[in-house]
């Protein structure tokens, strides 16, 4: 069972002295990452009353009576369910000098923002997503080595949209289950498992927020993410939804916010070089797993039936971009383009050498030319259900 973290967590300590944070969703597999990769190191679950209480103390003697001399290496999960997780981790850090300490957090939102001037210097953060497709099919022994597919055949050109690719499994019948059900771990042994899924909106997502008082209103943010999960891939409009939903447009916003820094969805922004013929500032939203977005709208049918199939497989593959581009270090920005009369370009990349228009279409459609003609010196590339992978 291979991610793609694996080579960059497990050499952490040959490069940095810093503090390993591992950041994501509850039951993205943080945990079974670094017991996997730190065997022997001592354990503590935050979520644990007695363990919890000690760290609570922040007193270094206090600490050294959880903490064996013989340590090496710490992990302390779930550590943002401590009141201030920041002043744990610099205790131990500057006091505990030979410890390697690794940390793990399912709210990016509370963590960075308890932990960033205390810990500044201290720690280097590392995002895990759900399963990257080529993780998946790993997971399922479909595949024995991961890749990073998507990424070579749209960053090198390797891929014109052109030819059907031949594959050795059912790709298509993989990818319909994929964007129906996703791709969180569980699936992997427990396929099509509707009812995990609906507990994990109807529990999971709200356990961190609601413990560390970050949404006074648990109904008003449920029936925002439901709302949203209607919207993906569409522009959104903040004051639209603060009049849908009777709410302050900048209690919408904040609550946005925290889903994005929570690791459930994410924003796309305009990508724009003349102001007046191309929209320069509504966002679109994706989530970063579509079994989360379609328990959330209450859908599991087959993706064959289903009129938002199109919008599904974009979101799959602007995630799979995230992912890969995140554990690629590749600091590549993400944009969608649209222009006012309705021209678009589902995804745009840039970096310093440039930018790459990708339209994603579930099936094969001409190519729209306005995105080349407006930017002649870009790439452009056209990802299908056939050909991505």
């Amino acid at each position: 069972m291979q991610r793609h973290l694996d080579s960059k967590i497990s050499r952490h300590f040959e490069k940095y002295k810093q503090v390993l944070i591992l950041l994501g969703s509850r039951q993205v597999g943080k945990t079974t990452l670094v017991k996997k990769l730190f065997p022997d190191s001592d354990y503590f679950l935050v979520d644990n009353e007695p363990i919890k209480k000690i760290l609570e103390t922040y007193d270094i003697e206090t600490y050294k009576t959880l903490i064996s001399n013989q340590a090496k290496e710490i992990i302390i999960d779930e550590i943002h369910l401590l009141s201030d997780p920041g002043r744990a981790v610099k205790i131990i850090y500057d006091q505990m000098e030979d410890v390697k300490l690794i940390i793990t957090g399912s709210s990016s939102f509370h963590i960075k923002n308890k932990t960033g001037e205390s810990l500044a210097g201290r720690k280097i953060d590392y995002n895990i997503y759900p399963l990257t497709f080529s993780e998946y099919l790993n997971q399922k022994g479909i595949e024995l080595d991961l890749n990073f597919n998507i990424f070579k055949k749209v960053i090198d050109g390797n891929q014109d949209g052109s030819n059907d690719q031949l594959y050795k499994f059912d790709i298509k019948s993989i990818v319909n289950n994929v964007l129906v059900f996703g791709q969180y771990p569980h699936l992997i042994k427990n396929p099509n498992d509707e009812k995990y899924l609906f507990n994990f909106v109807d529990s999971l997502i709200f356990k961190d927020i609601l413990e560390l008082n970050l949404i006074e209103d648990k109904k008003l943010a449920k029936d925002l993410l439901r709302l949203l999960a209607f919207q993906i891939g569409n522009l959104i409009s903040y004051s639209e939804l603060a009049i849908s939903l009777k709410a302050d447009q900048r209690t919408i916003k904040r609550y946005i916010e925290i889903f994005e820094q929570s690791f459930i969805l994410f924003r796309l922004y305009p990508y724009s070089k003349n102001k007046r013929e191309e929209i320069t500032k509504a966002a679109k939203i994706y989530f970063y797993d579509t079994g989360i977005r379609n328990a959330l709208t209450e859908d599991f049918s087959d993706v064959e039936l289903r009129s938002d199939k199109g919008a599904l497989f974009e979101n799959f593959i602007i995630s799979e971009f995230i992912k890969q581009n995140s554990y690629l270090d590749k600091n590549y920005r993400f944009y969608y383009w649209r222009t006012r009369n309705g021209s678009e370009m589902d995804l745009v990349l840039e970096d310093k050498n440039g930018i790459i228009g990708i339209e994603i279409k579930y099936k094969r459609k001409s190519a729209n030319k306005a995105f080349k003609n407006r930017y002649p010196n870009a790439k452009t590339r056209i990802i299908t259900a056939d050909n991505f992978y």
